[in-house]
């Protein structure tokens, strides 16, 4: 066995630059977004926000849900920290043998969820689902579309995982552009091969599955040019995996918060008016442009490193890193869900109102879409702040947390949903969202990882005074709300830019102005 410490390759030796990594993160997020409005784009106009579009959402979304919580959320959360270990404290050989008997653990236990998953589709569908009771129709197709997708989150769990290992060797660009496969078998399912099926909708759900092997099949070359590419072995009893079994259960909670509350969110959606999934997905799907491009891509980053760091035992440099997301954070975030807000009716009538969309849809959306950009700089925040105590082995604090969180969701959702529609069940989560972010901050200021000092009063007071101008411009310039639905998609389209662009050049004129300059905020470690 080598006893060569795996910290000592050129991989590892390399400067490391979050603000860099950023970019590339972000970049590549950008793409996945953009493909990811098209193809929201295609499955509006053909599929609308109709019965059949509820039951391919709630299908897509219970192994959606599932991947997140345990491969993305938990598995991440808990395996890289363990694996910044390893890499910078065991041989390569003992490292091998984590990846080894991790991907073998894995891959059987997602073998077994997904065959549940197939088995117990009709009860999972009333579960996640329990308005489509007494449905016929509506319960059989979800359920049938629900057994071809499931098989999805086996794959994109050893994408996942794939990503991980990718991410914790500085390796960004590929885990972070691997979504756009999806977005584009979805697109290609819709226009090309829905024809050819008697339920068109089926074709999404075989185009879900379709996605799940080219995204696992995507990393396999890169992670053989590292010398990773191991073949899995079944060990229960490693030390390494003991560690990362002990993480897991709280991490899947606490790191999946949202996706939690978009579950109940959907179950409590299935028993309002027919079109309420899909009016709470396309406005969800507009917060994740900004969620992505902000929050995804600093806690992507900020896991492995701050993972990196505290096995170091760099306190002061720990700190750092997360100050640096904080800001970077605020900076992006705070300016992008006051824009949604302002911009909701725009937004979603540029993107989706067409085809079989309706005004009403349109409408309904724009409503869920404000109610849900009230609490995404809360969103944000949690996936900034959430890494900084997993990369510290802590899981437990988080996952109290998420408690909390969630029953603040259940408890708004039952206040409001009955008064409220749809609209009721995306502010609970909002204000969910805004209590989760506020305790994880409280508690890093208590645990001294983070200072809310003077200057960072002074940083947040020029970003609201920013933000206010930005508003102003873009009310004084914003055709009424009603012309947004008589204009062709050309007038939408150029609006909504100019829009953007003038709100967006105003904003950052106003920090320049106010001597903020957005490369005093790169960070290189």
């Amino acid at each position: 066995m080598s006893s060569d410490p795996v910290s000592s390759s050129p991989v590892i030796k390399n400067k490391r630059s979050l603000s860099n990594q950023g970019t590339v993160v972000a970049s590549m997020t950008l793409l996945s977004r953009i493909s990811g409005f098209i193809r929201d784009v295609v499955l509006s106009h053909f599929f609308g926000a109709s019965g059949l579009a509820d039951a391919f959402f709630v299908a897509f979304r219970i192994p959606n849900l599932f991947r997140r919580l345990f491969a993305e959320g938990a598995f991440a959360q808990s395996f890289i920290p363990v694996l910044s270990e390893y890499k910078g404290r065991k041989s390569r050989d003992e490292l091998i043998m984590f990846i080894q008997v991790i991907s073998g653990d894995l891959m059987l236990a997602v073998f077994m969820v997904c065959l549940f998953g197939i088995l117990a589709a009709p009860a999972l569908i009333l579960v996640f689902a329990p308005g489509f009771w007494g449905n016929e129709a509506q319960l059989s197709i979800a359920t049938e579309m629900l057994r071809v997708c499931f098989p999805y989150l086996g794959f994109i769990s050893l994408t996942a995982f794939s990503g991980a290992l990718l991410n914790s060797f500085d390796r960004f660009a590929l885990p972070a552009f691997t979504p756009v496969l999806l977005n584009l078998c979805l697109i290609s399912a819709a226009l090309l091969v829905a024809p050819q099926f008697d339920r068109p909708v089926m074709a999404l759900a075989w185009g879900v599955f379709a996605a799940g092997i080219l995204q696992f099949l995507f990393q396999l070359p890169a992670l053989r040019n590292l010398n990773l590419l191991a073949a899995p072995r079944l060990k229960w009893d490693h030390p390494g995996v003991n560690r990362v079994r002990k993480l897991i259960v709280p991490a899947a909670f606490a790191a999946s918060v949202g996706q939690i509350n978009a579950l109940v969110d959907t179950m409590l959606a299935s028993m309002l008016m027919v079109g309420s999934i899909s009016w709470l997905y396309y406005s969800d799907r507009l917060m994740e442009l900004p969620l992505g491009l902000v929050a995804v891509t600093l806690g992507t980053v900020l896991l492995p490193n701050l993972s990196r760091l505290h096995a170091a035992d760099d306190v002061q440099g720990f700190c750092r890193a997360l100050a640096w997301g904080i800001r970077v954070g605020l900076l992006w975030a705070l300016p992008a869900a006051v824009a949604l807000f302002v911009l909701a009716v725009p937004l979603v009538t540029t993107i989706f109102f067409h085809g079989a969309l309706t005004q009403i849809d349109a409408s309904m959306a724009a409503l869920s879409l404000k109610a849900y950009s009230i609490g995404l700089f809360g969103l944000c925040m949690v996936k900034i702040m959430v890494p900084a105590y997993f990369s510290r082995l802590d899981v437990r604090s988080p996952f109290r947390i998420g408690v909390i969180a969630v029953g603040v969701n259940i408890v708004g959702n039952l206040a409001m949903f009955t008064w409220m529609g749809h609209v009721g069940l995306a502010l609970a989560t909002s204000l969910a969202a805004i209590t989760n972010s506020y305790l994880l901050g409280r508690g890093l200021v208590k645990l001294e990882l983070y200072k809310v000092d003077f200057s960072f009063c002074i940083f947040t007071l020029k970003i609201l005074i920013a933000i206010a101008v930005m508003v102003a411009v873009l009310l004084l310039l914003m055709p009424p709300v009603g012309d947004w639905f008589v204009m062709d998609t050309l007038g939408r389209v150029a609006n909504l830019a100019m829009l953007c662009i003038v709100g967006g050049v105003s904003y950052l004129l106003i920090l320049f102005m106010m001597g903020i300059r957005i490369q005093d905020l790169r960070y290189n470690d």
